[in-house]
């Protein structure tokens, strides 16, 4: 951990030096997402590549940019891209970005990703607001010393998708006429795409998507004190019996078909967010 540390470390001093914005948001966008970053204005784009402590993304339909500016009239930093398990980082690699943003002075992470539905009800090219999670991964990014300056040996994940957040961001989509499901993400390692026999076990869990990212910027942010929205985009439907199961084009096909509508939802749902928000 003493390593974690000394990479958010050196990350956020160049960042603060290359960057001169404050950013109160940060917003990490998945698979076949990263199109939302374009839309900033007055943008700075750092490519993660140049950031000493940072990883570099390789996953398909992750850009692997920060871009600073502003979005929905806040001032924001947005993630092209993420970091994952299945890539060979360790969950706490993964997380450094989050750290670092909420070093940077970020209050409040909007987490999204492309992920695999499981609920009937839902269908290909669906947003769904995230309620809560399961951590199917086997591990967590808190595991080893805790720091207390940072946060609580033991954080509750209680409400981790802030309510009132959740609240705001259903009456964005009433607002907008955008058809929004709300259900329980869960995540997994990967990289394979789950059998039949797990993508049921998941169901009678109660997961309405599953993906390979998200839980783990969730933990580390609600440790850190930071407020949380999150929204999925079903990229492809994973019921078992459903016949067919997408591949990596086909999921970055459908994110980047829904692109228009989550960017509409997520523009709007910052301009309806307050700055300067409080620890919930």
């Amino acid at each position: 951990m003493h390593e974690i540390h000394k990479r958010i470390k050196e990350a956020t001093a160049y960042l603060r030096e290359k960057v001169s914005s404050t950013p109160e948001f940060a917003l990490i966008l998945g698979s076949g997402l990263g199109e939302l970053a374009e839309k900033a204005e007055q943008a700075t784009v750092v490519p993660y590549s140049e950031i000493p402590g940072f990883p570099v993304s390789t996953a398909p339909g992750h850009k692997g940019n920060l871009v600073f500016g502003i979005l929905g009239g806040k001032s924001v930093v947005l993630m092209q891209g993420r970091f994952h398990t299945y890539e060979g980082y360790s969950q706490a690699e993964c997380t450094i970005p989050v750290a670092v943003f909420q070093q940077l002075g970020v209050h409040t992470l909007l987490v999204t990703a492309a992920t695999g539905g499981l609920n009937y009800n839902h269908k290909a090219g669906d947003l769904m607001l995230i309620r809560d999670h399961i951590n199917f991964t086997g591990t967590n990014p808190l595991v080893g010393p805790n720091d207390p300056s940072v946060g609580p040996r033991f954080p509750v994940m209680f409400d981790c998708y802030d309510p009132e957040y959740r609240e705001l961001v259903k009456g964005v989509a009433l607002r907008e006429g955008i058809t929004l499901h709300e259900g329980v993400y869960c995540a997994i390692t990967g990289p394979v795409f789950f059998t039949k026999a797990e993508l049921r076990m998941l169901m009678l869990l109660g997961a309405d998507s599953i993906g390979m990212s998200t839980v783990p910027e969730v933990i580390v942010a609600r440790h850190r004190g930071m407020r949380v929205a999150g929204v999925a985009v079903v990229t492809d439907i994973a019921i078992p019996d459903a016949g067919h199961h997408a591949d990596e084009d086909e999921v970055i096909a459908t994110a980047n078909r829904t692109g228009p509508l989550f960017q509409r939802l997520l523009t709007k749902t910052l301009e309806a967010m307050e700055s300067q928000a409080v620890r919930a």
